[in-house]
């Protein structure tokens, strides 16, 4: 059988399953196991066996359980609420203050807890009675919460560069490294976003009516510190080569809890819960993977992959003809799919494409995280407008679309920067190879 007619079989398959309302990690599953029958018969069918093994013994996938258990332990404290207060005082001065506090606390708790709808949800349902309460519009408070969600899959850790490494065998250290600077980068631009609408039309986010003191101001830094250290603690010790990725985690987790329990903010309930969401969250997370790896084989054998490298070697697509259409597939994918789910189902596919087009393998990272980043904007599947959308049930889907949209076409913008300056993503990573 040809790759041409097996990447057609592969597609109607997926297609009838996500149209019968299969879930997308069953239907990758019943694509691969179908995908290798079609190849080799039964004959390859306890190599299923081994893939399962393999992937749950991979021990780079061991810290997704222990990031998502940090960042429940987080949310679910008074970690979450402590640092939202503590940037929304330091925030203030600036035009758009609390929509600001929105961008940095949603980044910066997504990234932690990954999970970029529990974050918009939990910052939310703080933020929005606030902002309300001071006169800010609804268009600008529900899009910073929408677009500041995105964030957190970019700003290490994040749960989709962990998986997209253990695809692909790229270095998490480095992938998180890469995504530092981009991530900080597009926060600055939505930041700037902000701070214009609100030069411009003052109606959308009114002065704050009097300065904080330099006691709110302190105490707001002082809510902020233990989040900040916890995050250099991560970052730090994976760029500096104290511990790997899974230590890392476990590290986080450990920093996590003792600080919830020297603020006495973590009860047995809410610490029950976190351990509750943690294991819910890694095994949907684990069945996708596994379930994309068996998918993955079935790609490799049938030449999927390899097919689609060389039409495009011999095609004489240039890099910037090939990004664009990039970029337009994974803008309609990203309508249908959560990223993660897009993330594992595309990769194993387009990778060797990506590879043989001149593109560097932790640069595609960060780009395809950016592509899936604008996903979570783009109905009808828009994760983070539905999770804002449940914050607040009296405002329609599609105004929280409108009021996403000037971030979504920002992220969108802000890939073909990254196309423009590759260096914006790969200078950390060669200046810590360098040392």
């Amino acid at each position: 059988m040809s790759w041409e007619i097996a990447l057609l079989i592969y597609g109607v398959i997926v297609i009838l399953c996500l149209l019968a309302g299969i879930e997308i990690g069953v239907a990758m599953a019943l694509v691969g196991i179908v995908g290798v029958s079609f190849v080799s018969g039964s004959q390859l069918w306890p190599t299923f066996g081994d893939i399962i093994w393999n992937t749950t013994n991979t021990f780079t996938l061991v810290s997704i359980p222990l990031f998502v258990l940090m960042g429940e332990i987080i949310l679910r404290s008074g970690l979450s609420r402590r640092f939202y207060a503590g940037i929304s005082h330091l925030l203030a001065p600036f035009p758009g203050g609390l929509a600001h506090s929105n961008i940095l606390g949603c980044a910066v708790f997504s990234a932690l807890a990954g999970s970029s709808m529990a974050t918009a949800m939990t910052v939310g349902t703080v933020a929005v009675p606030e902002m309300r309460k001071r006169g800010y519009n609804d268009a600008l408070t529900l899009g910073t919460l929408t677009g500041g969600g995105c964030l957190g899959i970019l700003i290490p850790p994040s749960i989709p560069i962990i998986v997209y490494a253990s695809i692909v065998q790229e270095s998490v250290v480095d992938l998180f490294i890469a995504g530092i600077v981009p991530g900080l980068l597009l926060a600055f631009l939505f930041m700037v976003y902000v701070a214009m609408v609100s030069l411009l039309r003052p109606e959308m986010a009114p002065r704050a009516p009097e300065r904080p003191s330099m006691a709110v101001i302190i105490g707001g830094l002082g809510d902020t510190i233990p989040v900040a250290l916890l995050i250099l603690a991560i970052v730090g010790g994976m760029y500096f080569g104290v511990v790997t990725p899974t230590e890392a985690a476990a590290f986080g987790c450990l920093l996590a809890t003792l600080v919830a329990l020297l603020y006495r903010d973590l009860t047995l309930a809410s610490f029950r819960a976190a351990l509750r969401n943690s294991v819910l969250t890694s095994c949907v997370v684990l069945f996708i993977t596994i379930s994309a790896q068996i998918l993955s084989f079935a790609i490799t054998t049938s030449g999927i992959g390899r097919g689609i490298a060389d039409v495009l070697a011999h095609a004489g697509v240039g890099p910037l003809l090939f990004f664009c259409l990039l970029f337009l597939l994974y803008l309609v994918i990203g309508m249908f799919l959560d990223g993660l789910s897009i993330m594992l189902l595309t990769v194993p596919i387009l990778y060797p494409s990506m590879i043989a087009a001149g593109f560097d393998g932790i640069w595609i990272g960060i780009v395809l995280v950016v592509f899936i980043e604008l996903g979570a904007l783009t109905p009808p599947m828009g994760l983070n407008l539905f999770a804002v959308k449940s914050i607040v049930p009296e405002t329609s889907l599609g105004k929280i679309g409108m009021a996403s949209l000037p971030f979504a076409l920002i992220i969108a913008g802000f890939g073909f920067l990254l196309y423009a300056f590759p260096e914006i993503v790969l200078f950390l990573p060669n200046m810590m190879r360098a040392h």
